[in-house]
């Protein structure tokens, strides 16, 4: 079971991207990292990622202990954002499609435009382009309407990032979840809309709804940023979960955002023990080139090597977890 691996603390959770709707990427993420040990996935809210995850497991032919979560969000979420070329702003500079590390944004007919299916809301176009021609749009969801079509399908858990201002919203999208769903819940959240004291009480709260460890903690650092190996990049991730960790909250943590090789290390050296590392973004990077290869299924070498590179990362993230 899902919770045997955070009560052992041996869960490496691999995030496909909320607002990766790339079916071929996502089915090729998960046969790789299934492969390379990883129990634990994370997908789009969409029924084809769903699908695509499952035909995922299905190639790496492991069908015991691996378990699919499911990432919805909420207006002033940035995993459910896309970003959005004005044109008539545009100075077609291409600094947008230099810095996108997700190859989101294409150069067609004299024009940039965004590969919305491949756009993970990471900010990193808007942030340069020069002339302030990007501007990234919410895709809400009706959690009525999608989550049981994803229920219907064998969820382990759904997570919610509650990464907002606004708490009568928190409420009642996290009291739609507890009504559709009754299995593991997760609450990402991180410090970039409340203070410590506030966002303890907003879980304290969204909490009181929950039997003891029926809910994990998503200690998110900073979102989508773990585009590199460095300490620093991982630091809030840590420092994050060492907050939940100090409340000894009934729950189990997870950290997330710039997560990378570094995390569970630095963790263990500031005396953070999490029940489970997340990691996006590096886990991705590191093996994009294999991503890009439209016959990795058929390539048995390159499949061998991608598999090698993921088993590494995943590997050394659990090592760091173990008790002495």
């Amino acid at each position: 079971m899902l919770k045997d691996l955070f009560e052992d603390k041996k869960c490496f959770k691999l995030v496909c991207g909320a607002g990766n709707e790339d079916a071929d990427e996502v089915e090729k993420l998960v046969t790789v990292y299934s492969k390379a040990g990883c129990p634990f996935f994370d997908v789009c809210a969409k029924p084809e990622i769903v699908d695509a995850a499952k035909r995922g497991l299905e190639r790496a032919g492991i069908k015991e202990n691996r378990y699919l979560c499911v990432s919805v969000g909420i207006d002033g979420d940035p995993h459910i954002t896309k970003a959005v070329i004005n044109k008539g702003n545009c100075v077609q500079c291409g600094k947008c499609k230099e810095i996108c590390p997700h190859d989101a944004v294409i150069y067609m007919n004299g024009e940039y435009n965004v590969k919305r299916e491949r756009c993970l809301g990471c900010n990193q176009c808007l942030k340069v382009c020069p002339a302030s021609a990007i501007s990234m749009e919410t895709q809400l969801q009706d959690y009525k309407e999608v989550l049981p079509k994803l229920i219907s399908k064998g969820l382990d858990c759904i997570e919610f990032h509650a990464i907002s201002e606004d708490e009568s919203d928190v409420d009642e999208k996290w009291n739609q979840i507890n009504e559709l769903f009754d299995g593991m819940l997760c609450i990402s959240i991180d410090r970039s809309e409340l203070g410590d004291r506030k966002l303890k009480e907003r879980v304290k709260r969204l909490l009181s709804k929950r039997e003891p460890y029926s809910t994990i903690i998503q200690a998110d650092g900073i979102a989508m940023s773990g585009n590199d190996d460095e300490y620093g990049t991982t630091l809030q991730a840590v420092a994050t979960a060492q907050l939940f960790q100090n409340e000894k909250m009934p729950v189990y943590i997870m950290m997330s955002g710039g997560t990378n090789t570094r995390s569970t290390e630095l963790a263990k050296k500031c005396g953070v023990n999490p029940h489970c590392v997340a990691i996006g973004s590096y886990a991705r990077k590191i093996i994009k080139r294999y991503l890009e290869m439209p016959n990795l299924f058929d390539d048995e070498k390159a499949m061998s090597e991608a598999v090698k590179i993921a088993k590494s990362l995943v590997d050394v993230s659990l090592e760091n977890m173990k008790n002495d």
